[in-house]
């Protein structure tokens, strides 16, 4: 009986150092068209890495069952069909954010323009070159402008949802409204997982799925580290080329850059850049070519990063000037205004608020 208590006792001990010795661990997937990468320090987390590993792929399936555009089962893809359905709170709240950024930006990032970006083909559609008339038409009947500013104001008294009942009174009769997230939804998506981390008690992470979150202390015990992309046709891999650096001061971030390099179609020898202005209804026409943005949580960054290459360089500057929260880095085209892309990285320039710092 002696020897049994014993080997009991030793088993424990190895267990309690086995816990105590737990560091980084790294889970991948895919996700949302692409694959993620989560890194995390579980130093005191008492959960078996397999549990953390089905619990991120289980809120990451949720989210595309949500809010994806490309998943005809989805929340959206049914109310964007005219479904009336139930919504979950992950589809409210989102909403209820995006419509606090459309009046934030003036207009400037709008959920409800997905008709206009279908009809330009980079919505959920294939590629197109709407009329001027078809666009016109699209700017009287789409938008945030129609719509309540709050889900739960449209919501019947069993939480069902119909699409025309989201729309304001004196919009009535007119198109049913369509919706897309996509200037959020990854930033969205690294906080949800961000937020799962830290119930279990993780300090030290950073998540990317497309977008990232980070936060703490990297495997190497210092901030993290995070390079920029030259934006210029062909750089189709993240990291390969970089024109910047980013260094976290070791507190929590969200760092996105949006950029019309890798989205784009040529049509009649004219490239058309996959930033739409949802207040004109046309792509953008300036020299800003990628926006970095680094905000205290990853959806700011998504929308905001959206929002700089909305409004080009010269009301990005001011506006990333403006905002104690935000840092931002800038990289434009020297050559003429008009020239979305540059065929060389020779022609491009830089402007970084004193939160980053060059290579």
């Amino acid at each position: 009986m002696k020897s049994k208590i014993s080997t009991t006792a030793l088993a424990l001990a190895l267990i309690v150092l086995a816990s105590c010795s737990r560091g980084y661990e790294t889970f991948t997937g895919y996700a949302q068209g692409g694959t993620y990468s989560v890194k995390a320090n579980l130093k005191g987390v008492k959960i078996c890495r397999e549990e953390i590993g089905k619990t991120i792929d289980s809120l990451l399936v949720t989210i595309d069952s949500t809010l994806s555009g490309y998943n005809k089962a989805s929340q959206l893809s049914r109310f964007n069909a005219g479904e009336t359905l139930r919504p979950g709170k992950l589809f409210i709240e989102t909403y209820d954010k995006a419509a606090e950024l459309w009046r934030e930006t003036g207009g400037g990032l709008d959920c409800a323009g997905g008709p206009l970006f279908d009809a330009w083909g980079f919505g959920f559609t294939a590629d197109s070159l709407p009329s001027d008339k078809v666009v016109d038409s699209l700017l009287n009947t789409c938008g945030m402008k129609r719509l309540r500013p709050r889900m739960e104001d449209a919501l019947g008294p069993d939480g069902s949802l119909s699409p025309k009942d989201l729309l304001l009174p004196r919009y009535e009769g007119g198109s049913l409204p369509e919706l897309n997230f996509n200037a959020i939804a990854q930033g969205l998506s690294c906080d949800v997982i961000a937020s799962y981390l830290y119930s279990l008690g993780v300090k030290d992470m950073l998540v990317d799925i497309g977008e990232i979150f980070c936060d703490g202390l990297n495997p190497q015990g210092r901030p993290w580290t995070i390079g920029v992309d030259k934006p210029f046709d062909g750089n189709e891999t993240p990291g390969k080329d970089l024109e910047g650096i980013w260094r976290s001061s070791g507190g929590p971030s969200g760092i996105v850059t949006s950029g019309n390099y890798r989205k784009f179609y040529v049509r009649d020898g004219k490239k058309f850049a996959h930033t739409i202005d949802p207040r004109t209804g046309r792509p953008v026409s300036h020299s800003l070519l990628s926006a970095t943005i680094v905000a205290p949580d990853a959806l700011t960054a998504d929308a905001m990063a959206t929002y700089c290459m909305v409004i080009g360089l010269d009301s990005a500057k001011a506006f990333i000037d403006s905002r104690d929260d935000l840092e931002a880095w800038l990289i434009y085209s020297g050559k003429a205004e008009g020239e979305l892309i540059p065929e060389a990285d020779t022609t491009m320039k830089t402007w970084a608020s004193p939160g980053f710092i060059n290579q």
